[in-house]
């Protein structure tokens, strides 16, 4: 596994890297089995943005023993609020999350302390004019974060985080459809118009980039496979499947990025990532795929962001969606993905169509009707 220098934080972080986003979705002994076996094969870096206790629990099982030759990226402001996952900037649940982090990590430290998802112009100046950003300091200089780092989707507050000076590193979303769209303060938004043609990246997205190479920002890349949606054929905007190996090159090859954080579910997805590192040119060629793109269209469709959080009924959407889809693609829904539904906590049978989810959906999914859909597919 070949290693980068992750911008002016000095570490030497694996080019690929680990998503901890579906690990609660298994079994606590299936997931650090997992983390670790990934950690065999190199990696070396893994990012908690989830504030669930039996994901950060994982992280912290898998690392232990080893926890020096591990790089974290822990959020603050991602918080745990009555089983569900709220995004805030109110001290009263950002400290409390934050200090469980670390104990459930089984640490006094975490490598790269992000700021947690900002993507408009409004909540950035919240964020940088109160008490969130002083106890981001705070921890900085007691040592118990090492690094600063910063989540965002919108170049634009990808430039003023480059700008402050004292934002080392910043995770964002990276993969070719993702770089043919304007920057935008809303994700509910950024594909509005998007049956226009789109042809190279777009001018934001390139000025961010070269601003971290050329300031010694480093990037860690979310949302690289754009939720599988890319390596589909059926539903890629570009009419054509990528490989794991062509959309972790295209990361890879961005101005200032020195890893790519993909998900897993099983040691053969890790296997597929890892084996990027010896890869032929070919296998990399992802420039074919993207000359050949037709219009782009994402309306309408799932990827399993997870941004239609939180559900008042409790029910894992994103999951819910991701097992319809593979149910709907049979002519009978296969054995494994029935069981998979059946384990689930909250059936979709639950939803109240409050439609909340839709209008946080980035993709304006008619999330109820799909729930009904899910309902009477599953028998519940």
């Amino acid at each position: 596994m070949k290693t980068r220098t992750l911008g002016k934080t000095g570490i030497n972080v694996s080019e690929i890297g680990f998503g901890g986003e579906w690990l609660e979705r298994h079994e606590t002994e299936e997931s650090i089995e997992l983390l670790k076996y990934a950690h065999s094969k190199g990696i070396n870096i893994v990012d908690c943005w989830m504030p669930d206790p039996k994901s950060r629990d994982i992280i912290g099982s898998a690392m232990e023993g080893c926890r020096d030759s591990w790089y974290v990226q822990g959020h603050i402001g991602s918080t745990y609020q009555n089983g569900q996952y709220v995004r805030t900037r109110d001290m009263k649940y950002v400290r409390p999350a934050f200090e469980d982090l670390l104990q459930r990590l089984k640490s006094d430290y975490v490598d790269l302390g992000m700021i947690h998802y900002i993507d408009s112009q409004d909540e950035w100046n919240r964020v940088m004019n109160g008490e969130f950003i002083a106890y981001v300091h705070e921890l900085h200089e007691k040592g118990v974060i090492r690094h600063i780092g910063l989540s965002t989707h919108n170049p634009v507050i990808g430039k003023l985080a480059v700008q402050t000076g004292f934002i080392e590193m910043i995770l964002f979303s990276i993969n070719p459809a993702f770089d043919m769209r304007p920057a935008t303060e809303d994700l509910d938004t950024m594909w509005e118009g998007y049956e226009e043609k789109y042809s190279g990246i777009d001018p934001d997205r390139a000025e961010f980039y070269r601003m971290c190479e050329e300031n010694n920002v480093g990037l860690t890349v979310m949302k690289g496979f754009f939720g599988g949606t890319l390596l589909d054929g059926e539903r890629s905007p570009f009419g054509v499947a990528f490989t794991p190996v062509q959309l972790i090159h295209y990361a890879l090859t961005r101005p200032g990025v020195s890893s790519i954080l993909c998900g897993y579910d099983t040691r053969d997805q890790v296997d597929a990532a890892v084996h990027y590192e010896d890869a032929s040119d070919n296998e990399k060629d992802y420039a074919s795929v993207i000359a050949g793109a037709p219009l782009h269209s994402y309306k309408g469709q799932c990827t399993y962001c997870g941004h239609c959080k939180p559900c008042p009924a409790g029910i894992d959407i994103a999951m819910v969606n991701k097992l319809f889809d593979l149910a709907s693609l049979q002519q009978s829904v296969p054995d494994s993905v029935r069981e998979h539904y059946k384990a689930l906590e909250h059936k979709a049978s639950e939803c109240i169509a409050c439609r909340g989810c839709e209008g946080r959906c980035p993709f304006e999914v008619r999330i109820a009707d799909r729930m009904a859909r899910a309902a009477e597919l599953f028998g519940v």
